[in-house]
């Protein structure tokens, strides 16, 4: 890729902070929109631009899209928990924010938006494993708010002539994934490397027996770089990023080791998520390359858990 002007918004958040080095790995000019309500100072790379704006609002992020070829839109409030006890909140950032990230980059003629979109918006009741021809049905409103920006992305790019792809993460995990002390319903992976360390039992919600397509946080950036070069994309497409592959919660559990205990249900947990990642390979030539086991391995390391 030749040396562009690129954009993430939540550049330092989990997932942004990876694709924004993963662009300056490339040589890119890498400009990272965050308000830092979830992301992390210390997550930023040295070598971004980093400006402390909102996504809300529209005419303070405007001037940092002139000259700008392509968007990742990453920041989001995602935690699926926090946005039934906070819909407005999370509507505002969820679905606003994405409007003016498109508006803004519409009049600015960026060239792609990059959206992170969410398996939350299959939603319950399909057979696995979950393709994206498969009708929506999302119950929490953190999956309807990411729904209902996949057809803001569609609409954007059927009346004002952005490109956009939507990219369907399924449960990432990854070096700088959120813990318990980001606030309740981090990464589930997280939250058990956490509680290892300290000590402390590991709590899994409520019988460990949900099964969950653990997808590398590395595997989800470089998706991310392929969506925003790919020429068969562009239209508001929904493409799944899973590596069609699953684990039970309680095999996550058994391979951190250390004891565990069970603990109350939460609302809106679905059963199971399973990817059919065929589109991905198809559309962008992506493919999951770290296995599960090695990337836990690696998280272990970097705990220094044994």
């Amino acid at each position: 890729m030749d040396k562009k002007k690129y954009i993430v918004t939540g550049g330092a958040g989990f997932i942004g902070s990876h694709i924004t080095d993963m662009l300056i790995a490339e040589g890119h000019e890498v400009h990272i929109i965050d308000n830092l309500l979830t992301g992390k100072r210390e997550r930023i790379n040295p070598q971004a631009i980093f400006h402390e704006l909102d996504i809300r609002d529209a005419e303070k992020i405007q001037p940092v899209f002139e000259g700008t070829h392509g968007v990742f839109h990453t920041a989001a409030q995602p935690r699926m928990q926090y946005s039934i006890e906070q819909p407005k909140l999370t509507n505002d950032i969820n679905i606003t924010g994405t409007l003016n990230v498109l508006l803004v980059a519409r009049d600015a003629k960026v060239k792609r938006v990059v959206y992170s979109a969410s398996s939350s918006a299959y939603g319950t009741g399909h057979p696995m494993p979950l393709k994206e021809n498969m009708a929506p049905r999302p119950i929490i409103p953190y999956a309807i708010q990411k729904r209902v920006g996949e057809q803001y992305c569609q609409m954007a790019s059927k009346f004002y002539g952005l490109e956009t792809v939507c990219l369907r993460y399924f449960n990432v995990y990854g070096p700088r994934q959120t813990t318990a002390k980001d606030g309740p319903y981090a990464t589930v992976i997280g939250i058990f490397l956490e509680q290892r360390q300290k000590g402390e039992k590991i709590g899994i919600v409520p019988d460990g027996k949900q099964k969950r397509d653990f997808t590398h946080v590395s595997d989800i950036a470089r998706g991310n770089l392929l969506a925003m070069v790919s020429t068969k994309v562009g239209k508001g497409e929904v493409i799944n990023l899973g590596t069609g592959k699953n684990n039970s919660v309680i095999e996550v559990a058994q391979m951190i080791g250390g004891p565990y205990e069970f603990i109350a249900p939460r609302q809106g947990e679905v059963s199971e998520t399973l990817a059919d990642n065929s589109l991905a390979r198809e559309l962008l030539g992506w493919s999951p390359q770290i296995s599960f086991e090695s990337g836990i391995a690696e998280l272990k390391k970097l705990h220094k858990i044994s």
